[in-house]
């Protein structure tokens, strides 16, 4: 674990001084070696959620599992998994034809000031809600601008409905993507935020559109400006709205258009 430590604290260190001055401040007012560690990842296993339309899911294939011919024990197994699913990020090239395949993502995009904007309030009200300008001018005013080079995490407290389908989908049809409920952002307030800079658009639902789209205009608007999209967050929750730091590291897949994530928080203990 410390050894683990060290090389985040080192990478983030160097993603720091990549986006100085502007992080001058929040990198002094957050000490990455005596902060805590935040796992912002769902498990991957049998339960984890999908896209609806995906035919098949994870499988993790037992390979071999025992004491080996020379006494000592060995284990070892195969998996295959969609792109988009569980924790997972969308690479610019998902929706937009010439944009970022997974392993072309720079990664300082992958590490940055965590941006919390909670309407898990709204979205209790309204499973379908999505951010608005106002949400983001509102965090704004009690925050201060969002900076370039930001990871915005959005929390609608869809997390803790994981892994029930139904409940975390709205619709539990297989194969069916149509009748989808869950909140996420809206194309305005997309637009804005990706005007602002960021580098991630994140959320704790199953896509940075909400359930009810049905032309994915957040997708396109992130592909075309190589915004990277995080989908199916977690613990948001246990994140200050702003003054955290979070890396996001996916599989580095050469052609790909999303891969699985381990995404994790620093965030600085009382």
């Amino acid at each position: 674990m410390g050894n683990l430590r060290n090389v985040l604290c080192a990478t983030v260190l160097v993603t720091l001084a990549c986006f100085a001055p502007a992080l001058n401040s929040m990198a002094k007012a957050l000490d990455i070696t005596k902060a805590k560690i935040i796992d912002l990842t769902h498990n991957i296993d049998n339960n984890t959620i999908y896209w609806p339309t995906e035919k098949k899911t994870f499988e993790l294939t037992e390979q071999f599992k025992g004491i080996t011919e020379r006494g000592f024990f060995y284990a070892s197994y195969r998996f295959c998994s969609p792109e988009h699913g569980g924790t997972h990020v969308d690479a610019p090239f998902h929706f937009a034809r010439k944009g970022q395949t997974t392993a072309a993502i720079p990664i300082q995009r992958l590490s940055g000031p965590a941006v919390v904007i909670d309407i898990s309030a709204q979205a209790a009200a309204d499973p379908d809600y999505t951010l608005t300008v106002k949400d983001v001018e509102d965090w704004e005013q009690a925050h201060g601008t969002i900076p370039s080079g930001a990871l915005v995490l959005l929390r609608t407290g869809w997390s803790s409905r994981w892994p029930n389908r139904l409940a975390y989908l709205g619709d539990d049809t297989p194969g069916d993507a149509s009748n989808l409920h869950f909140p996420s952002y809206g194309p305005e307030a997309a637009k804005v935020l990706v005007e602002r800079g960021v580098a991630v658009l994140g959320v704790d639902t199953a896509s940075i559109d909400n359930g009810q789209s049905k032309d994915f205009l957040v997708h396109r608007i992130a592909g075309a400006a190589n915004v990277v999209g995080l989908e199916n967050a977690n613990n948001l929750d246990k994140l200050p709205a702003a003054g955290a730091w979070a890396v996001v590291l996916p599989m580095k897949i050469t052609q790909g258009s999303g891969a699985p994530a381990r995404a994790i928080a620093f965030v600085q203990e009382p």
